[in-house]
């Protein structure tokens, strides 16, 4: 019996001996994975507040501070490129990175096809206070379409215009608040699908959302996508993925050899043509024709 009791005993003290290195490992994992998600966040996220930025170009092209609050209080800032006789005026919601200073050539062609422009800067972003997340960007755009409305336009003359992962927040808005047309360039997926390249199978489970193809079949207006076909940070099948899930009235504009941060430029003369067209395809709407 003492025997019995002697190994009964050494059986009991061999889980105690093991659970500190339990615990070490599995500390180990949580902090892999939480230094994981902390890179992948990263990658989503690349804002750049004032004053970086060039913000001394605003005078030079006309742009107008337009300020407003989100509904959880976030006070924000858009630059307003006001375009005389335009019966269009266009949300544009940016990427991941940079500022509204960023995007002046967009807002610039915008106003050349024949509609205003209103860019907004989300949370985090230029003069824009506050911090980005999934759920804030939303209620940025919100308040920025409200601020569109303000201006003096109907919703039926807003077009929502947005690239990279403002896609995912320009879908969302369309399949909600009433609007025009839709205009995506370079849209992702999901952001499952894009972490996944970055950190195969585990990405996906530590950072999601901004599901673009998922929100798509919800909106019911008529739909632009742009994409390049050597764009190597959201690969050129997300676009495609997204346009198979929409709903007609769609069109799909491949542009040859553009990267993920040059479609404009890729785009080239054909760019201001290709939105005026846009616009002029909306349903009794006929931008006004310019050179």
């Amino acid at each position: 019996m003492a025997f019995i009791a002697k190994r009964t005993a050494s059986k009991g003290l061999l889980p105690g001996a093991l659970r500190p290195r339990a615990w070490i490992i599995a500390a180990l994992v949580v902090f892999i994975l939480f230094m994981l998600r902390h890179i992948l966040d990263r990658l989503v996220y690349y804002p750049m507040s004032y004053p970086q930025g060039d913000w001394g170009v605003q005078s030079q092209v006309g742009a107008q501070d337009l300020w407003f609050t989100a509904r959880d209080g976030v006070h924000l800032n858009a630059w307003w490129f006001p375009e005389p006789g335009a019966r269009i005026v266009t949300l544009f919601l940016h990427g991941n990175a940079g500022n509204v200073t960023h995007r002046i050539d967009h807002a610039q062609a915008i106003n050349r096809a024949g509609s205003a422009a209103l860019i907004l800067d989300y949370r985090g972003y230029g003069k824009s206070k506050g911090h980005p997340s999934e759920q804030g960007l939303r209620l940025d755009a919100d308040a920025a379409y409200e601020a569109v409305l303000q201006l003096g336009y109907d919703s039926s003359d807003v077009v929502l215009h947005a690239e990279s992962l403002g896609t995912a927040i320009a879908a969302d808005l369309a399949s909600r608040r009433k609007c025009a047309g839709l205009i995506l360039e370079a849209p992702l997926a999901g952001l499952g699908e894009i972490a996944g390249r970055v950190v195969p199978f585990v990405g996906p489970l530590l950072v999601n959302g901004f599901n673009t193809k998922t929100t798509i079949p919800l909106v019911r207006v008529p739909l632009l996508i742009l994409h390049g076909d050597a764009d190597e940070i959201v690969p050129f099948s997300q676009g495609q993925a997204v346009f198979a899930a929409a709903n007609q009235p769609k069109a799909f504009w491949r542009i040859q050899g553009a990267h993920h941060n040059d479609l404009l430029y890729a785009a080239g003369e054909q760019y201001v043509p290709r939105l005026r067209a846009f616009y002029n395809s909306l349903p009794g709407r006929e931008a006004p024709s310019t050179n």
